[in-house]
């Protein structure tokens, strides 16, 4: 439907051509509506490691990512790291749109975004209802994520925590994936240090959990930094077998 809608754009309208239009936000808008909101907004690109705005910033903006991955990480006043969240293409950053940025946004690999004011995308979504629910329900998702994540790291072993992670780096890269990608192989530019941020781990306990999978032919490192998942069943097991976490839920993390 997104697309179809998409095609009724001008040749040269950026939203035609949109890799993610049938996940990202504003999915649900006409192509009139459409337009008058990106024509209010612009385009960011970053390079790999390039911060899209730090922690202390005014968020006085919202982004729509459409290709890359970011993460979202939080200095502790001690200097220690805690990265809170990876985004992947189709997905809102900034929703909470007020103050100040409580973390970090940094590219992991080469990344494109769509920016609007914040103010101004807030008033639009007034208008819009479609779009307010769409915001909505992203916010919504990603509390349950917050909180599904919180059980996830006072009660999952290392390994549980992994297999919870490639699990759910697979069902988000399956959502953006065109057709004829392979459906067991997933891109993690992530390095380790990132994952071990992410899951409350060290870096150590991170690869050290990495061989154990590869040894037990669980998963298989292919170039490019891509990971192929050998045994999809193993992974489920791992990560939604202890009886603490369903499938349905992890599946936002």
């Amino acid at each position: 439907m997104a697309e179809c809608r998409r095609a009724n754009l001008g040749d040269k309208h950026p939203c035609r051509s949109c890799a993610v239009s049938a996940r990202a936000v504003c999915n649900t808008l006409d192509v009139q509506a459409l337009a008058e909101l990106r024509n209010q907004g612009g385009e960011v690109r970053l390079s790999q490691g390039e911060a899209l705005f730090h922690q202390g910033d005014r968020a006085d903006c919202v982004f729509s990512l459409t290709s890359g991955i970011i993460q979202l990480y939080a200095l502790l006043p001690d200097g220690r790291r805690q990265v809170i969240a990876f985004h992947f293409p189709g997905e809102f950053i900034g929703l909470c749109g007020w103050g100040d940025h409580h973390c970090t946004a940094e590219a992991v690999s080469r990344a494109t975004l769509c920016r609007f004011d914040a103010a101004r995308f807030e008033q639009f979504a007034r208008r819009k209802a479609e779009l307010a629910q769409s915001s909505q329900h992203r916010l919504t998702g990603d509390l349950i994520a917050a909180q599904n994540r919180t059980v996830l790291l006072g009660r999952a072993t290392a390994r549980e925590r992994l297999a919870c992670f490639l699990h759910d780096v697979h069902h988000r890269s399956q959502a953006g994936a065109g057709a004829g990608a392979p459906g067991n192989v997933i891109h993690l530019p992530m390095s380790r240090i990132d994952i071990a941020d992410y899951l409350g781990l060290t870096k150590e306990t991170v690869s050290r959990e990495f061989t154990a999978l590869r040894q037990a032919r669980t998963i298989r490192s292919r170039p490019g930094r891509q990971l192929e998942i050998l045994d999809m069943a193993r992974i489920c097991s791992l990560a939604f077998g202890t009886g603490t976490f369903s499938e349905s839920a992890l599946a936002a993390l």
